[in-house]
């Protein structure tokens, strides 16, 4: 067994592994990766982000394709199989391993590929996958596993037409019926995506309200493009079991239905992946799924080791792992990069897309604060009718006496790009914070950032 020694290793590839190990290096410390397949990038490239966003871009294309009456002169409606439209997302995900690979060699940080555990608080063993293990010895170790779906142990995964988020991506057919168990933000990006290629969705949700933490005329909205795209949402339904036939699935709900599908797509919930991780060898312990609890310098319970991603819980996005994860490395070389990352906006990638940042009307009411509520449909937005895009708006609130910007919730086209505008307007001092902003500067024209001058007009106005 080969020892090796380094300042910083790092667990995981993802966007966590990547900020943290990049981050370590660029302060000049010599760092190792650490990962459990044969390529960079973690679940986020893999099994996540990548593949189901390069999938939505996809099946929008289609849905634009068949919609738009100029394409009518060029030939009728076509539809894809779902394997086609997965050898689209095949070829990002080979770009994207390339890129972040060369990353890694151009900073001078050793990667390894096997499963890893901890022998002690500065020792951790690989297994290679050519069965060589290998020992890294460093005075810092980072976590940054990531998360996998949740299965409970009742429901058999095994059966050849039960999937979850992960196993979805093997998909070898186009089902006609769907049911997918689960309304969160995988569950809903899934239901559009799989409705946009002409199936039937049966989208389950335990709750009475689809992604209830949006503000609530954003989550009406996507209920509406769901119903209005063949999503059957039923609300406050829990499932009694799961029955694999030979022909389908069944699902049996606690309310006495049952619904029949040729699949169903298991979307409730994830689990860190600590289980393989030996933590408790150090005295690290889980919660119920899986997650290690760290402090806001995402340092765990042992002082030398720290964690960032899926793998703490909260808010379990790409892009918030990244920013914990070279956050978590900025605590360990002290360069000054160290935050707490918690001004995440939200991107939601269903058809059309969300985002939103800052408080909802909900929250504020309830918090009795005096705002005011500016808001721009693309419907009348140049660009948006330019680009065959009317669905959608963009509402800011904001306070009615100091005039700072509380909250920006976006509906529709390029909706994840357009709300960091107003977070870069939110995230200003002082009174440098004010809707004023946006009537005070040029926007070019036609944009759909122009959006963010019509919605303050309009909430100006409602001032007296």
């Amino acid at each position: 067994m080969a020892v090796y020694n380094y300042d910083v290793v790092v667990l995981g590839s993802g966007p966590a592994g990547e900020g943290a190990a990049m981050n370590a290096a660029k302060a000049g410390r010599k760092v190792a990766v650490v990962d459990n397949r044969p390529l960079v990038g973690g679940n986020c490239t893999h099994l996540g982000t990548i593949p189901s966003k390069a999938l939505r871009h996809s099946v929008r294309q289609i849905m634009q394709f068949n919609t738009n009456p100029m394409f009518r002169q060029i030939g009728e409606p076509r539809w894809f199989s779902f394997p086609d439209v997965l050898k689209s997302a095949e070829k990002v995900i080979a770009k994207q391993v390339t890129s972040r690979t060369g990353y890694y060699a151009r900073n001078r940080i050793d990667t390894y590929f096997g499963t890893a555990s901890f022998a002690d608080e500065q020792t951790v063993e690989v297994v290679c996958l050519n069965g060589v293990v290998e020992k890294l010895v460093a005075k810092q170790i980072v976590i940054a596993t990531g998360s996998r779906p949740y299965r409970p142990a009742d429901v058999d995964f095994r059966h050849p037409r039960i999937y979850d988020s992960d196993t979805i991506l093997s998909l070898g057919h186009t089902p006609r019926r769907l049911i997918i168990y689960g309304a969160g933000v995988i569950g809903c990006e899934y239901a559009s995506i799989f409705s946009g290629l002409g199936v039937l969705v049966d989208l389950i949700d335990n709750r009475d309200q689809l992604l209830s933490f949006l503000d609530s005329e954003i989550s009406d909205a996507l209920s509406y493009h769901l119903r209005n795209n063949n999503v059957l949402i039923r609300h406050n339904e829990e499932y009694e079991r799961i029955e694999g036939v030979e022909n389908g699935v069944v699902l049996h709900l606690t309310s006495g239905k049952k619904i029949k599908a040729d699949a169903l797509l298991w979307c409730n919930g994830r689990t860190g992946n600590t289980d393989q991780l030996g933590l408790e060898n150090i005295g690290i312990a889980v919660n119920s799924r899986g997650q290690i609890q760290v402090d806001e310098h995402y340092r765990t319970e042992v002082s030398n080791i720290y964690a960032a991603g899926d793998v703490i819980g909260w808010p379990s996005l790409a892009s918030a792992a990244a920013d914990q994860g070279r956050s978590a490395a900025g605590s360990i070389v002290d360069n000054g990069s160290w935050r707490f990352v918690d001004d995440v906006p939200t991107g939601i990638y269903t058809i059309p897309e969300i985002s939103s940042i800052g408080k909802t009307e909900r929250e504020l009411t309830q918090a009795k604060v005096p705002y005011e509520v500016g808001k721009a449909f693309f419907k009348g937005m140049a660009r948006a009718q330019i680009s065959v895009e009317p669905v959608g708006m963009l509402k800011i609130l904001f306070h009615r006496e100091t005039l700072e910007v509380l909250g920006v919730h976006c509906f529709g086209y390029q909706a994840s790009e357009i709300v960091h505008i107003g977070q870069a307007i939110m995230n200003q001092k002082g009174e440098a914070n004010s809707i004023k902003y946006f009537i005070n500067t040029t926007f070019n024209y036609p944009t759909m950032a122009e959006a963010y001058r019509v919605a303050a007009f309009d909430g100006l106005n409602r001032l007296f």
